[in-house]
């Protein structure tokens, strides 16, 4: 099956079943290119925001992951700050074909709601979360969410 072939599969899936916490959108004239919305999880410091990610789908998709980063600037021990880059071990050397756009995604929110300090792209979040100062850390995150997650009035 090629990428092209699978990613039709996959938009045709989301347009039936359409899920509240994550909305993809591929690119009107490029199918390898895809954006999602995620909505913060509830009882976390991004809660109330949305966070969009840019999804670049390469040629050998499904065989290969997909590179996701996050567009939206987020407080986050596994996402990089400047670049928006995930450490996730499915979007590395966990992959398996069996995953889709939509349940990389639901992957991406459950580490929105889960962190994992030990291994960091943001060293500052992730050294909070490690000296356990989850207030501190939560405070700087609902900061970035008010700030960069929430729609202006």
């Amino acid at each position: 099956m090629t990428a092209r072939t699978r990613l039709v599969k996959e938009l045709k899936e989301l347009s039936r079943n359409k899920v509240e916490d994550v909305r993809l959108e591929a690119n009107d004239s490029d199918i390898h290119r895809w954006k999602a919305h995620l909505t913060g999880p509830s009882k976390t410091p991004y809660e109330g925001g949305t966070f969009v990610l840019d999804i670049k789908v390469p040629d050998q998709y499904p065989l290969v992951p997909p590179i996701v980063y996050y567009r939206t600037k987020i407080f986050h021990p596994n996402v990089h700050f400047k670049t928006g880059e995930i450490c996730l071990d499915i979007l590395k050397t966990a992959w398996s074909p069996a995953w889709t756009l939509h349940s990389t995604c639901q992957a991406i929110l459950a580490l929105m709601s889960d962190a994992a300090p030990d291994s960091p792209l943001n060293c500052d979040a992730g050294n909070l979360l490690r000296a356990g100062d989850v207030r501190g850390y939560n405070a700087l995150a609902r900061m970035y969410t008010m700030e960069y997650g929430m729609p202006k009035r």
